[in-house]
């Protein structure tokens, strides 16, 4: 399995975190045990955990870090198929990555919720839906959506292509000026050259819905004309590579995470012009799941809980406004929610109707495998 972007590295292992949710002393502790870095741990222990216990008295919640990248999220797996023959789990909300959700599922380990709840209704992305293959619809509610997007400096770069065929052409008539990681050193690169599999491989979108033994074999002619792409590419070190060329004016062009964008802008270290675009059909993202376990002890709690931190006033102040990320639901519902220059910042370049079109998952994840392995032998060499 692809390790996928992730965050901080997490301070306390996931076996001490367990044994840590079985000292509460409030009337009722809701577990929400989280995959990802301390930050996200961080995120429910300072934000999201003390404005729900406001408006919940008598509750605390209990925020549980399995640690980064994959292998937090298989801890979860883990410790909840550990418990699976038991009448009641101590996990009563799980957020997990998107390549296990289809294991738990296939597993019995999740309850279909988000029909249940207001917040089931605001999230209607592909990636709500389908989790590399899996179909998760009603399963899941993703707690952000981080998102692959060309960044590209607007003074070199005065009528950027909108689409990966326009972009070839650019590239040819500008030699070097487009630079990515290739499938190496992040998954920014990985995600732009899914989206070329995406715009001229026969099979399109089509390996995102289902693995298809014969789609590889239609790949040939996408691949070459890659191969033909990088001559006119500066392959660039990694996510922060890319990011760094653009800022120095080494590159005009180039495939970023969008909040990892923001955060160098931030930081003054890209030219405040640099624009944003998502190149059609489709670019892919990864999102981080709210999820609710099969035989989570407090039920209701844990599903008035992701629907409160799935609502538009949390998302815009929690996870757009704190991490630069784009909301889990869809993006016109946490406008009123925003102050305008909050919004513009991160839906003028990619508009909420962009997102909704051409944000798009990673495939299958065989699929996703096959397409990192034929870059290497087809591509590469």
């Amino acid at each position: 399995m692809v390790e996928f972007r992730g965050f901080r590295v997490a301070a306390i292992t996931a076996v001490s975190l367990f044994a840590l949710a079985s000292g509460a002393h409030a009337q009722v502790t809701l577990n929400v045990v989280t995959a990802g870095d301390q930050n996200m741990v961080d995120y429910v222990i300072d934000f999201l955990g003390p404005k729900f216990e406001a408006k919940n008295p008598g509750v605390k919640v209990r925020a549980i870090g399995t640690g980064p990248g994959d292998a937090g999220s298989q801890a979860v797996f883990e410790k909840l198929k550990a418990q699976k023959s038991q009448a009641s789990w101590d996990v009563d909300v799980a957020v997990v990555h998107q390549f296990i959700s289809g294991p738990m599922l296939k597993e019995d380990l999740l309850a279909k919720y988000t029909g249940q709840i207001a917040s089931g209704a605001l999230a209607t992305r592909d990636s709500a839906k389908n989790a590399l293959g899996a179909n998760v619809e009603g399963y899941v509610i993703p707690m952000f959506n981080s998102q692959v997007a060309v960044a590209y400096n607007p003074d070199m770069v005065k009528e950027p292509p909108t689409t990966y065929q326009q972009l070839a052409e650019w590239a040819k008539a500008n030699p070097k000026k487009f630079g990515y990681n290739g499938i190496k050193g992040g998954m920014s690169g990985v995600g732009f050259v899914t989206g070329w599999m995406y715009a001229f491989a026969p099979s399109g979108l089509a390996i995102t819905t289902g693995y298809d033994a014969n789609a590889k074999a239609g790949w040939k002619d996408a691949l070459a004309s890659l191969k033909d792409f990088n001559k006119n590419a500066t392959i660039t070190p990694g996510n922060a590579g890319t990011l760094d060329m653009l800022g120095r004016g080494e590159i005009a062009m180039g495939p970023v995470w969008v909040d990892m964008f923001y955060s160098w802008m931030a930081d003054g270290k890209l030219n405040p012009n640099t624009k944003l675009v998502l190149l059609g059909p489709g670019m892919p993202g990864q999102p981080m799941y709210y999820t609710l376990p099969a035989k989570a002890t407090h039920k209701d709690l844990a599903l008035k809980f992701i629907d409160f931190a799935a609502s538009p006033e949390i998302q815009a102040e929690g996870i757009v406004k704190r991490f630069n990320w784009y909301p889990g639901i869809d993006a016109q519902h946490v406008q009123k929610a925003l102050d305008q220059k909050t919004w513009n910042k991160l839906f003028t370049d990619v508009t909420p109707a962009d997102l909704a079109t051409k944000g798009k998952t990673f495939p299958v994840a065989a699929h996703l495998k096959e397409i990192q392995e034929s870059y290497e032998a087809s591509v590469t060499q």
